[in-house]
């Protein structure tokens, strides 16, 4: 398995629990940290002492999304053509988390922005503090959705609410994500993590071949269209990537001024 200090990995009691450890830097994800979650999943889908897996964060913050400095710099080495992107260790991780076979359940503080958000669709439990505010800003950044997202979010939301998410980028709170199903249930922040491990062992204590079945079954209408979608937008996300609102977005980023897209 991978290691780095910014994804914790700890077991106990039937479950693993994969901790967001980057909260100065608002937990945003690397690609080494994408490389040690997706080792991580594939140890747990495969070790018969796991039975269920958790996605924690900081009281104050879940995950703002990509590192976009580690993004920006490795997307200039170059990487693989649209029809290969599963390579990348993100692709990797997105297509682990839809497969895994036993439940998955996620404790959301803060702001969850981007692949912050659109993990917690392959999430079979979600647990948010009253903090938590998620956004999914992939058009503001000239980029379309990823994780099947566009394929999930409209089921999940109805179309038009999905279109406010993703046309729009702008951030909805715990509140809203409650109505509209995306958590579980809202609590104070100091009490999220904690209910999420509880409810992750009591999951972890009943049969496992009955929750893998069980789950198996709820998804198996679309863990085929999920996959077809993740490949479509992986190949449109590295398009978009190469094209010029992205390079303004992220030009802008980095020099912490407003993007100017009027010529995009």
């Amino acid at each position: 398995m991978s290691s780095t200090q910014d994804i914790l990995v700890h077991t106990e009691a039937g479950v693993a629990t994969l901790t967001f450890n980057r909260a100065d830097k608002k937990n945003s994800i690397t690609e080494a940290m994408y490389t040690a979650m997706a080792d991580a999943l594939e140890q747990a889908a495969q070790d018969a002492a796991v039975r269920c897996l958790v996605f924690q964060g900081d009281l104050a913050i879940f995950s703002a999304g990509n590192d976009i400095a580690d993004f920006l710099q490795q997307a200039a080495k170059g990487g693989p053509a649209p029809a290969v992107q599963g390579e990348r260790p993100v692709w990797r991780f997105l297509r682990l988390l839809a497969g895994f076979p036993k439940p998955l359940v996620a404790a959301v503080c803060g702001p969850a922005v981007g692949i912050g958000t659109t993990l917690l669709l392959h999430c079979d439990l979600v647990y948010a503090g009253d903090n938590a505010a998620f956004s999914l800003p992939f058009v503001n950044l000239g980029l379309c959705p990823e994780a099947a997202s566009s394929l999930l979010l409209p089921q999940m939301l109805g179309y038009h609410r999905a279109a406010e998410a993703l046309l729009l980028g702008e951030p909805f709170l715990a509140e809203a994500a409650l109505e509209v199903g995306l958590v579980n249930r809202v609590v104070p922040p100091s009490e999220c993590n904690a209910l999420a491990q509880a409810q992750a062992r009591k999951l972890a204590a009943k049969p496992l071949a009955a929750l893998v079945e069980t789950k198996r079954l709820m998804k198996a209408g679309q863990a085929s269209l999920v996959r077809t979608r993740m490949d479509e937008e992986g190949a449109s996300f590295a398009s978009l990537m190469a094209g010029p609102a992205a390079k303004e977005a992220f030009t802008a980023f980095m020099e912490k001024r407003r993007p100017d897209f009027s010529r995009c």
